[in-house]
């Protein structure tokens, strides 16, 4: 056992050391020298020849740059995010509610299975994406190595960019499936790393796929419980489950559009 535990904090210091050994730029000059340090570092890391091939084509993503140096955070007011997001509570909550209609029963196992209520799905899923309707235009794969090459955020990306490749090796993305400027996917959005961490097979396909809307709704539920939804429990301000949704977005307007239409959502 002391060998086993050696072995395994050897492995550790040694896959430290390789992520330590890769270098970052604050422009895309040395991208194509980094793609071929970093594939062997995602060999490594368990990655497959079809997301190795997918590493190698992906390109420096200007766009995905440009969003990040220009984030200014959500500096609106509570009335003046919801309008400019949803454009109104009551009309929001009129369009989740007719998506509720068309398959209740789904909505209500997952609330059976994690304790999650529709309202609080329903509103990610539209303040995220219009339920489906604007998942994103930038290449998710290129997003992510970009964000991993670039110095600002290497290590938090890292991860991400791993993930990423390992999607494309179990078929869930190529080369060229799009997503939001920082490699955000799918019906919900989530980043790679925690799509690995969190996804849920909701339709039984046998894989696990964020475009499709079953998955990406089951795996944001299984997160919120994982991190800390409790069941029966409220979640406006003030409530035990309002902290939770800090989980999933830090911005504090964010969280109470989120709690104000899931609660008009479930009326």
């Amino acid at each position: 056992m002391r060998v086993k535990i050696l072995g395994y904090a050897v492995a550790l210091v040694l896959m430290a050391q390789q992520a330590a050994a890769l270098t970052c730029s604050n422009t895309s000059a040395g991208f194509d020298a980094w793609k071929s340090d970093f594939a062997t570092y995602a060999k490594q890391q368990g990655v497959g020849q079809r997301g190795l091939q997918a590493l190698a084509g992906s390109r420096y993503s200007q766009a995905t740059i440009n969003a990040d140096r220009n984030q200014k955070g959500v500096r609106y007011a509570l009335n003046d995010f919801i309008r400019i997001r949803l454009g109104s509570l009551d009309g929001f909550a009129a369009m989740a509610r007719k998506r509720k209609t068309r398959n209740p029963e789904f909505y209500a196992a997952l609330e059976r299975i994690y304790g999650v209520p529709a309202g609080v799905l329903l509103a990610i899923h539209g303040m995220e994406t219009g339920f489906g309707r604007n998942m994103g235009n930038i290449p998710i794969v290129s997003s992510a190595m970009t964000l991993t090459f670039d110095c600002r955020r290497s290590d938090f990306f890292r991860p991400h960019a791993i993930a990423a490749l390992k999607f494309v090796d179990a078929g869930v993305l190529s080369l060229d499936t799009r997503g939001a400027a920082h490699a955000e996917m799918g019906h919900t959005q989530f980043l790679p790393g925690n799509a690995l961490i969190y996804g849920v097979d909701a339709n039984g396909d046998g894989r696990v796929d964020f475009f499709n809307e079953a998955d990406a709704l089951a795996s944001t539920a299984n997160f919120l419980r994982q991190k800390g939804w409790k069941p029966g429990r409220g979640y406006q301000q003030g409530e035990p489950n309002f902290a939770v949704i800090k989980e999933w977005n830090a911005a504090t307007v964010y969280q109470q559009a989120i709690a104000l239409a899931g609660e008009r959502i479930d009326r």
